[in-house]
């Protein structure tokens, strides 16, 4: 079968960083540790006055496309998911590429484009579109430019303010990749929510403790189901576990019950039951709201085993270092969570090639999948070429006064200007409205 999955990525964050310890927790009057540990979150990134969603997701392509030596003919497909869409016809994938055209003397009028909606899991959703695209044999050894890219903004003083974040990834999606090659197995789990939506509107509403419970429902779904397509899972079998990150503390609730699922009738669950005593088992118990009970104090009590930690550390923590500097990217979420975990291994010289990601998406409303990724030997050299950590050190560091300012800027009801914090330099910039009210954009050198 033809090996099929991610040839090259790209990362564009924010240019502004609001610290959370420092800057927003003193103002909201809390603690600095509900959101540093907490929330597992210590700074969010935010889109400068000439940035958005347009910006942020051409500037990667863009640089995916440089460092590749990419040219407009060698892309059949560009696929942007998004859930910060400003227009409910025309997709950003030909923004992005009007974009594109500026800079290169080929042009994509030949390339099949479209955006995609479903919360955050559109990302994952154009990865698959992508993949099957060239597996059923139509790119014509074109690849396919992935882009999800967002602008996660809440209304102020909300529950979710504090994960806010901006950014964008670039994915080139090929056969014979350099960096994961995606199976053809998957797990789905689906049903209709409403624990997070945005009916014509830009901010969301959110049922925050429904949303935590619908995420974790869904996960256990999509896991079963994939179990059902590869067959049962172990915490051995996967180097990285890279989940939708929210932010961090909603992973280290998923993770805790994708690890307990895992080891549930193996030797692992056998050697903890001296400590902790085995796994509940329904059957056991006259009422399900016992069995709860006994689920969730086995639960608490699996989290402080040294197996779990230890599994933990390794497998889970390495996969959440950008999210906690920059927030929830939406449908980049889980996707630099891949890229963070693959940044780990090279940078600590662990010996990932032929070894397997289980990657972990969610979308509100909602939907979770799951499929496994196995690993490239190229992945070294690619993950070395990403500046995603020199991106995060030179944001600007804005005040609260200024927050607020940029947060009335990308606020879609409200019309304000305002002198941007930093100078753009080699990068698509927002350049203000056309007579139909659509963007401009363009290229500064």
């Amino acid at each position: 079968m033809t090996s099929v999955g991610i040839d090259a990525i790209e990362v564009r964050t924010g240019r502004l960083k609001l610290d959370l310890a420092e800057t927003f927790a003193p103002e909201k009057g809390d603690d600095p540790a509900k959101y540093t540990k907490g929330l597992g979150l210590f700074a969010s990134s935010f889109p400068d006055a000439y940035e958005d969603i347009v910006t942020m997701g051409a500037n990667a392509a863009y640089s995916l496309m440089e460092r590749e030596g990419l040219e407009p003919e060698d892309i059949g497909r560009i696929d942007v998911a998004t859930e910060s869409a400003f227009d409910n016809s025309k997709p950003v994938s030909t923004y992005i590429a009007g974009c594109l055209e500026e800079v290169y003397d080929g042009d994509f009028h030949h390339a099949n484009k479209g955006e995609r909606k479903f919360a955050c899991i559109a990302g994952t959703q154009s990865l698959d579109d992508a993949v099957n695209w060239i597996l059923a044999g139509r790119n014509r050894g074109r690849g396919a430019l992935v882009v999800a890219t967002d602008t996660a903004l809440y209304a102020r003083d909300s529950s979710g303010e504090a994960t806010q974040g901006a950014g964008a990834v670039a994915m080139y999606i090929t056969e014979d990749p350099d960096v994961v090659e995606l199976s053809t197995e998957q797990g789905y789990g689906s049903a209709d929510e409403t624990d997070f939506l945005k009916p014509n509107q830009q901010f969301p509403s959110v049922d925050g403790k429904r949303s935590m419970q619908v995420y974790l429902a869904r996960m256990r779904e999509a896991l079963e189901d994939f179990e059902r397509a590869a067959g049962d899972t172990h915490p051995d079998d996967y180097a990285y576990i890279p989940f939708h990150t929210p932010f961090p503390g909603m992973v280290r609730k998923a993770a805790v019950l994708g690890y307990r699922h895992m080891i549930r009738g193996t030797e692992v669950e056998d050697e903890l039951a001296a400590d902790i005593g085995r796994q509940p088992r329904r059957e056991d118990f006259d009422s399900r709201e016992e069995f709860d009970d006994a689920i969730s104090t086995y639960v608490d009590d699996l989290t402080e085993t040294d197996a779990y930690r230890e599994w933990y550390a390794d497998t889970i923590e390495p996969t959440l270092s950008i999210s906690s500097q920059v927030g929830n990217w939406y449908t980049g979420s889980v996707h630099i969570a891949r890229v963070s975990a693959l940044m780990h291994a090279a940078e600590n010289d662990v010996d990932l090639a032929g070894q397997e990601l289980l990657v972990a998406s969610y979308g509100s409303g909602a939907q979770a999948e799951i499929h496994a990724e196995t690993v490239q030997p190229g992945f070294v050299d690619e993950v070395a070429q990403l500046d995603v950590d020199d991106q995060i050190d030179d944001r600007y560091d804005i005040t609260f006064e200024e927050y607020e300012q940029i947060h009335d800027r990308h606020n879609h009801e409200k019309s304000v200007e305002l002198e941007p914090f930093t100078q753009p330099e080699g990068e698509f910039v927002f350049d203000g409205w056309g007579p139909m009210n659509e963007r401009k954009y363009t290229f500064v050198e």
